[in-house]
């Protein structure tokens, strides 16, 4: 007996070919790749380290702005969401914030130092120059160039001069005998000089008192001292003496 094949037998397997026909020329579609995540530019980076870099020099001297590091948190925020014209304006602002806590705080130191200085006498001509420059410096609130200037000359004069605190018994002539002064009584004229805002009377003296030694006076300072001292004449407490006056310049007055 002969099978009959129908229409219906044959359309499954039209379809199947179809089925198979169709994957062998027609490409499935594939997945995007995904994009890479890009980080903050050079121009961001640049900002915000040179931002960091300043609050690091301000925290080092303790001198430092409530709000500036939050100011660079916000800049390091912004870069990272993407806006980076707002990243390097809050950068910029943190780190001049910073830099002008440093220069306050030199600015302040240097005034301190400047006083100190210009008490000083006898000033050479380029230590009285660097004491110009360091005024005109605080004067334009340039505090770590005025803190430059200054520091090695306080400390040039530190070094020169020495403190002396009078206790009972002592006399100026006494003083300046001492072998961690000048280890010579005759050179009391040169304490005298430099202390003529404290010592009215050379013959008095009072316990207590701290006097400024130059431990490097001139030749012709030292000559001039000693020729006083021995020529110097007669004395009495509570007077002073002409010749003490004529030492001086002629600028004692006494109160």
């Amino acid at each position: 007996m002969k099978r009959i094949l129908t229409g219906k037998a044959l359309v499954p397997v039209f379809l199947a070919m179809g089925l198979v026909a169709g994957c062998a020329t027609t490409p499935q579609e594939q997945p995007a790749p995904a994009k890479q995540q890009q980080g903050p530019s050079a121009a961001v980076m640049d900002a915000i380290n040179s931002a960091k870099a300043a609050i690091a020099k301000a925290k080092s001297v303790n001198w430092i702005w409530r709000d500036t590091q939050k100011i660079l948190k916000k800049a390091e925020d912004a870069a990272k969401a993407g806006d980076e014209a707002k990243a390097i304006k809050l950068a910029n602002k943190a780190r001049s914030q910073a830099e002008l806590a440093v220069n306050q705080y030199y600015l302040e130191k240097a005034k301190v130092l400047y006083a100190e200085a210009s008490k000083a006498s006898g000033l050479s001509g380029s230590q009285q120059s660097a004491l110009n420059a360091a005024a005109a410096a605080i004067g334009n609130a340039e505090g770590r160039k005025a803190y430059d200037l200054l520091n090695p000359l306080v400390t040039e004069l530190r070094a020169a001069s020495i403190k002396v605190e009078v206790v009972r018994g002592d006399s100026l002539w006494s003083i300046s005998g001492q072998a961690d002064v000048y280890n010579n009584p005759y050179q009391w004229p040169l304490i005298y000089k430099a202390n003529r805002d404290q010592i009215k009377d050379a013959d008095l003296i009072y316990p207590g008192q701290v006097f400024t030694v130059d431990r490097n006076p001139s030749a012709a300072e030292v000559d001039a001292a000693i020729e006083h001292a021995r020529t110097r004449g007669a004395w009495s407490i509570g007077v002073v003496e002409e010749s003490d006056r004529a030492y001086l310049g002629g600028s004692l007055e006494l109160k």
